[in-house]
């Protein structure tokens, strides 16, 4: 078995979900004394946001939850990745479609939908960017959730 984990959250521009879920997982990870053996980092598969902060809506939302995204800077998915990363998270079905085009001539870790970690019956975590502030909310919820089952199998792929 690895003695790490490396993990990896992609949306499209990498300013509202990924840098959400790399958040809200870094604190989990946090809390259970693990940042020892788990990396955790956030792409977009587009690159109009490289170099930029999360979404403030983002930051806001998450701040409310005691979540810092204000260090993080959105960058581009680089075919790199999927041999670097261990998981390779999307969230939603066109981010999937990307991700494995890259995966399908490079090979590497193959991509999957983050909320297959979760228990809800949402298979795809929303872009919140278009919508009001109850979006952000509802995406924090999903993304809290499926964290918790990632961790959860993350620890007995570490045992």
């Amino acid at each position: 078995m690895s003695e790490s984990v490396r993990v990896l959250f992609v949306c499209l521009g990498n300013i509202c979900r990924s840098p959400s879920a790399e958040g809200v997982f870094r604190q989990l990870v946090n809390k259970q004394g693990m940042t020892d053996k788990v990396f955790i980092d956030s792409c977009g598969t587009a690159d109009w946001h490289t170099g930029k902060s999360p979404d403030s809506r983002s930051i806001e939302a998450a701040g409310r939850r005691g979540i810092d995204l204000s260090d993080l800077k959105a960058r581009q998915i680089q075919p790199n990745d999927l041999d670097t990363f261990d998981y390779v998270l999307v969230m939603d079905r066109s981010n999937l479609a990307d991700v494995r085009d890259i995966w399908r001539q490079n090979g590497g870790t193959e991509p999957q939908l983050f909320l297959e970690f979760g228990r809800s019956d949402e298979v795809e975590v929303p872009d919140p960017y278009y919508g009001g502030d109850q979006g952000f909310e509802h995406v924090l919820d999903l993304i809290q959730e499926a964290s918790e089952g990632l961790l959860d199998h993350i620890r007995g792929r570490l045992a």
